[in-house]
């Protein structure tokens, strides 16, 4: 009994239960690349209607993230973290009714609640990992939950990939060539692929929640939260008067949808090149790691060897490098660039949140709240993406993501440092 109680201490710390969080945050995120291809055959979508599986997915935050600090001032952030899961797990049990009805409406509204979930969960956890330790070595902590979320993202597409995707080749071909009663049979079989895993996923997320509720994740009371960024914040009346927090908004809401259109495009780019989609599939997981090699340099490098903000420019001009590259390249050696976009965006979270939530004081969760509010950029920017790649092409529409790498450069010299306008 006494080493079963030790064992469950030791699990219960809160550097692995937040990482256990993270590794959902990953798992349910990066899902949703393979979402993408495969809602586009299974409901015969164009590529801007598929994107809607991004949109309603990171749209939630925008509506959410607000509620959800005033939700965290009332529960705190263990009791408000355990609803996130549970409001997640709702939203994976619509995917069921989805599935047997082949409705886009009802994934759409799944996924938009599991974006609210989500959007509770990162209000609290992203908060939490910064000010738990010393604020200068808050992005290798960062880094450290992304290894845990994206181990996640790189399970995830294959794992959905290799259930749902399974002979999707063979199924585009068999599709075009049949009656409308067929074709119904066809993609009606090929859209309930999806609720096991949706089914586990339910199951999985509420014994997280349980587990997190009983845990002894302790709460940060409002004197811990402001001690180490109150320098600067007390003379300020509200949030509006800290310009380097909302330069690193916007930051964030450029960069969230550079990751995801790196991420969700990828597998449609490969097929766009007349790559199988038993080959593309795995394209996800591919830039996934390359954001995993990113954090584990994160972890090494920060601060032992270079700043938060020195990171954050070499994000930027390796995400521009890539970018160009894989417009003026051809192929997979063009898709791979495009996989090599999750290296430069691997540090640009970990270094823009602290960098933007610096000396808030007491401000601290409102700016945290506007900080995930814009992670809705994931929603808006793989739109734009999709609305481009059909009026032109998957590759050109690639060119969005130009001026957003010389956005986050700009930050990462001189935005954050703006203490007054």
């Amino acid at each position: 009994m006494n080493a079963i109680k030790k064992f469950y201490k030791d699990i219960s710390s809160p550097i692995i239960i937040i990482g256990a969080l993270f590794f959902v945050f990953g798992f349910i995120t990066w899902i949703s690349a393979v979402l993408v291809p495969y809602l586009k055959i299974a409901c015969e979508l164009t590529n801007f209607q598929s994107y809607l599986v991004a949109f309603s997915f990171y749209i939630a935050y925008l509506f959410m993230s607000v509620p959800s600090g005033w939700l965290l001032e009332y529960t705190g952030y263990k009791k408000g973290m355990t609803a996130g899961l549970v409001i997640m797990a709702i939203g994976s049990l619509f995917f069921v009714p989805a599935a047997l009805t082949r409705t886009y409406g009802l994934f759409l509204t799944g996924l938009f609640i599991q974006g609210a979930g989500m959007a509770l969960l990162q209000t609290a956890s992203n908060p939490y990992v910064t000010i738990i330790g010393p604020i200068e070595s808050a992005a290798k902590r960062i880094s450290i939950m992304g290894i845990c979320n994206g181990v996640a993202g790189v399970l995830a597409p294959a794992i959905l990939g290799f259930i749902t995707l399974q002979g999707a080749d063979e199924i585009v071909q068999k599709v075009a060539t049949m009656t409308a009663d067929q074709k119904s049979l066809e993609l009606n079989a090929l859209a309930t692929r999806v609720i096991i895993p949706y089914i586990f996923i339910m199951v999985s997320l509420l014994l997280l929640a349980v587990f997190l509720y009983f845990s002894n994740l302790p709460d940060i009371n409002a004197e811990e939260e402001n001690a180490i960024t109150d320098e600067g914040s007390a003379e300020k009346t509200n949030i509006f008067q800290f310009p380097h927090l909302l330069l690193g908004v916007l930051a964030i809401f450029l960069y969230t949808g550079v990751e995801v259109i790196a991420g969700n495009t990828i597998i449609s780019y490969g097929v766009f090149l007349n790559i199988p989609i038993a080959t593309s599939k795995f394209f996800s997981s591919f830039t996934i790691f390359a954001m995993l090699v990113g954090y584990v340099i994160g972890i090494i490098a920060i601060p032992k060897y270079t700043r938060q903000n020195d990171a954050l420019v070499i994000s930027a001009v390796l995400g521009l490098i890539f970018a160009f590259m894989a417009l003026i390249t051809n192929g997979f050696t063009s898709v791979m660039f495009i996989a090599l976009l999750g290296l430069a965006n691997s540090l640009m979270w970990p270094s823009i949140w602290p960098l933007a939530i610096a000396e808030l004081g007491r401000f601290t969760k409102v700016g945290s709240s506007m900080m995930v509010m814009a992670i809705s950029g994931a929603a808006v920017m793989p739109l734009l993406y999709g609305k481009l790649a059909d009026l032109y092409t998957p590759k050109s529409a690639y060119w969005i993501v130009i001026p957003i790498y010389i956005y986050v450069f700009f930050f990462a010299v001189k935005g954050h440092k703006v203490r007054s306008r």
